[in-house]
């Protein structure tokens, strides 16, 4: 196989070391049956991607990391039917494979959809893994529908995946938006993606209680450490809560006694186990026929034109800062 231009790592180094992620030259992957090969054009950093690069241990090849993309299809394997060369498409990949931090990337089709007609490949990167996270969260953990009612409360209302779930719980469903946000900026994004109501997460229980005082109906954490009391008080009775973090020793008992449910949501694993997979082709061409209807907006706030080793450093490093609003893209300007 030829070969091609990548961004790999051997080690989790810090994001300031140069060695951290470097330019590598790897083989084209070659396609599985149900593989598309995508001319990889854009693709957006996210918390996952950090972690992982953190936990790699040492290795004489290089890993190739990287989730979001959007580019063209280049190539099908033999059983592909839902897409063709040419197309214009965006996912976010699959947790068990080489990433997308490289010139050409294979995927199950099954994951993949044409991207909105309206976006670039840059503002349509930033959305696959963050979408398909806040759907499963409202539509699949939570069930929620155009009739249904109550509160929500989006903890990290101005990142990546709080900005979507705003947007989609406020043009599909029927509750009542609440974000948490700690500056003026990440405020006023919170508001601008549609929340009806901002909170301080740093007085979370009071803020909370103050603005839903009979109790929260729904509540999405990216960040459950130190927060299960917090959550056991401001919940109402049968409330709902999905997680997508999984901090070491987490202790839920505090909620049993108002038979509060706990979800865990991980957008990779329907890629990780087989199971269902088409379903994120689907929500994923739902989600471009929202955008190109006006409803669903990017969340891209910074295009990083450097699609190379010194590119995504400095997209890690935005993203490990702890202070991104809404997402980074690294683009090769398309």
């Amino acid at each position: 196989m030829p070969d091609m231009a990548a961004i790999g790592s051997y080690s989790a180094l810090p994001i300031d070391d140069p060695e951290a992620l470097k330019d590598v030259s790897v083989p084209v992957p070659e396609l599985r049956p149900h593989d598309v090969l995508v001319r990889v054009a854009a693709v957006s950093v996210n918390p996952v991607d950090v972690k992982r690069r953190r936990s790699l241990t040492p290795s004489t090849d290089p890993v190739i990391l990287g989730f979001d993309a959007a580019g063209t299809v280049e190539a099908v394997g033999s059983e592909v039917t839902t897409l063709s060369v040419g197309d214009e498409v965006w996912y976010a990949g699959d947790v068990t494979r080489p990433g997308t931090n490289a010139e050409f990337h294979a995927v199950d089709e099954r994951i993949v959809a044409r991207k909105p007609k309206t976006l670039s490949f840059t503002d349509s990167a930033a959305l696959p893994l963050t979408t398909i996270t806040a759907w499963e969260t409202l539509f699949e953990r939570f069930a929620l529908t155009a009739e249904s009612r109550g509160d929500l409360l989006v903890l990290g209302g101005a990142g990546g995946v709080g900005s979507v779930l705003i947007q989609l719980a406020k043009a599909l469903t029927g509750v009542r938006v609440i974000a948490t946000a700690s500056r003026t900026e990440s405020r006023d994004w919170a508001l601008r993606m549609g929340a009806d109501e901002v909170i301080d997460h740093r007085d979370l229980r009071a803020q909370a209680l103050q603005v839903a005082p009979d109790g929260i109906d729904y509540l999405f954490s990216p960040h459950s450490a130190g927060n299960i009391s917090t959550y056991a008080d401001i919940m109402r009775p049968f409330g709902h809560i999905t997680a997508i973090d999984e901090p070491e020793g987490l202790d839920l008992v505090e909620l049993k006694a108002k038979s509060i449910a706990w979800h865990w949501e991980l957008m990779f694993t329907r890629p990780m186990t087989g199971y269902d997979m088409i379903a994120q082709q689907r929500m994923l061409g739902a989600a471009a026929d929202l955008v190109d209807a006006g409803t669903l907006r990017s969340t891209l706030t910074n295009a990083i034109e450097a699609f190379d080793a010194a590119g995504l450093r400095e997209a890690h490093g935005q993203v490990e800062s702890g202070r991104m609003v809404g997402k980074v893209v690294v683009t090769r300007g398309q």
